[in-house]
């Protein structure tokens, strides 16, 4: 094969400069895999044109692995728009209301329904901000708290589930890099077993009920704490997911659904073992449709909204997915295009001419990662940067696997959650109704110590594989939270 040396990395830095000036990921993808393909044909823009369309976007959409995660895609979109407008959540919350009588039970009842909205990490701040906005207040709870466990709960509790979009994403990122690599993995188990090792979103959701039983805050929370604002509430926003005649079943019972479908299809195999990604796929969508059914069919059975009204979002929800399915399409040609450069082999010749050891790789995914993501904002750009360009260095090298997945989506997460220009966190101070610096001040912290965490295991995971070792930093969270709790009160 030809070798393109140091131009073979061309399109990977491309794409992260990019993305950390612009600010945009498809625009930054885009001119990453055309600039690779002018490249590989004479930098003729004209046919780089050509083969750019011809070659690669048309290869990746019809594949038919690929085209089987796209139109899984459009249906877990669909599927969202509907649970997030059809008042279920609200009607859901409103049944525990009157057992929401302390600061304790309003924070983990938030926690707890922020988690049960899963299947969508941007779903959670815009449905269930509005919904606890007045208990916080009664109970006399800062708005930055409540922004806090907002975005605790959306994309952290979203990058853990293998069968929302979240993971449909990197399960079809890490099969594109096992099929160039002729690898006989499995996409799917290697990111139920990479879970262990993702240490930063499993730390993220554990610290907030560590906080919340110990009574703790520090940092700008504290002030935030102590200093609440009285405001206006605003009923605009609880007026949206507030729907007439809707039911608390019109969440719990789709899920019911979806979650049997699979199932009933793959019975109890997809969560311990190898399947094909075609079953599973066909799995998925079946139960994602089987869903929307049951959701269409129990919001016409309750009136809570017309045919026409429902119709109307499911299919609004199938279009907002499309810039979701148009990144999947720049990752996957990207991927192709660093393979016919041979971007992986000249890193690895790279890194082994200044002699770096296997082990670090995990710790160093997890920085690059981290600030790529706080730089864009984006968790799923940065995933569709770095899976591509890390997964070959480190079957290569033989780094352990799991934490090498683990690290990159944990990178990816950490700077997200603490970017300000991140979807999530946006929508988690509006969610809220705080000021969008305060939120991003006051968490962190909080933030900070996580990720702290997560530097030492990635150290140890890069040379130990062990999916015990989350255990040890929850341990190592809970004393570093317990000891700032003894520190303050010895200080007063």
């Amino acid at each position: 094969m030809l070798s393109y040396g140091f131009f073979s990395i061309i399109p990977i830095l491309v794409a992260i400069f990019l993305s950390i000036k612009t600010k945009n990921v498809v625009l930054s993808l885009f001119l990453s895999v055309f600039s690779g393909v002018l490249i590989l044909n004479g930098y003729n823009p004209l046919e780089a044109t050509k083969l750019l369309i011809g070659k690669y976007f048309v290869n990746q959409i019809t594949d038919s692995y690929n085209a089987g995660v796209i139109i899984l895609m459009i249906f877990i979109g669909g599927f969202i728009e509907l649970m997030m407008f059809s008042g279920g959540a609200y009607a859901f919350a409103e049944g525990f209301k009157r057992f929401v009588n302390s600061k304790v039970k309003a924070q983990i009842l938030a926690y707890l329904t922020g988690i049960m909205i899963f299947f969508s990490d941007l779903g959670t701040p815009l449905i269930v901000g509005p919904i606890f906005n007045p208990f916080f207040k009664r109970l006399k709870i800062s708005k930055e708290k409540l922004a806090f466990i907002l975005d605790t709960t959306s994309s952290p509790v979203a990058v853990l589930v293998p069968f929302i979009g979240w993971g449909v994403f990197i399960i079809g990122l890490l099969q594109k890099e096992f099929e160039l690599l002729k690898l006989p993995l499995s996409d799917y188990e290697t990111f139920v077993k990479a879970i262990p090792f993702n240490i930063y979103p499993i730390l993220a959701l554990v610290i907030v009920p560590s906080l919340t039983f110990l009574k703790l805050d520090f940092g700008p929370m504290v002030f935030f704490e102590n200093n609440l604002i009285d405001e206006e509430e605003s009923e605009e926003d609880v007026s949206k997911y507030q729907v007439k005649n809707a039911k608390g079943s019109f969440v719990w019972l789709p899920i019911l659904i979806l979650l049997g479908t699979l199932f009933s299809i793959l019975g109890t195999s997809f969560l311990t073992s190898k399947i094909s990604g075609s079953s599973f796929r066909v799995a998925l969508t079946s139960g994602y449709l089987n869903a929307a059914i049951v959701l269409i069919g129990l919001m016409l059975f309750y009136k809570s909204k017309s045919f026409t009204e429902i119709f109307s979002i499911y299919l609004n929800g199938m279009k907002k997915m499309s810039e979701i399915v148009i990144i999947l399409v720049l990752a996957w040609s990207l991927g192709v295009i660093n393979k016919d450069l041979g971007t992986d082999q000249f890193l690895i010749s790279f890194l082994k001419s200044i002699d770096i050891n296997a082990g670090l790789i995990p710790v160093l995914a997890f920085v690059m990662g981290a600030i790529i993501s706080f730089s864009t904002g984006s968790s799923w750009g940065t995933y569709s940067i770095m899976i591509p360009l890390v997964v070959p260095m480190a079957i290569a090298f033989g780094t352990p696997l799991y934490v090498t997945v683990g690290a990159i989506l944990s990178g990816g997460l950490f700077g997200d959650h603490v970017s300000p220009i991140s979807d999530t966190t946006i929508l988690s101070s509006a969610g809220a109704g705080c000021d969008h610096i305060n939120h991003v001040k006051s968490q962190t912290p909080y933030a900070l110590i996580n990720a702290g965490l997560s530097v030492v295991i990635f150290l140890i995971g890069g040379f130990y594989q062990n999916p015990y070792l989350i255990i040890a930093a929850v341990i190592a969270q809970i004393t570093i939270l317990t000891s700032i709790k003894l520190f303050m009160k010895k200080s007063l």
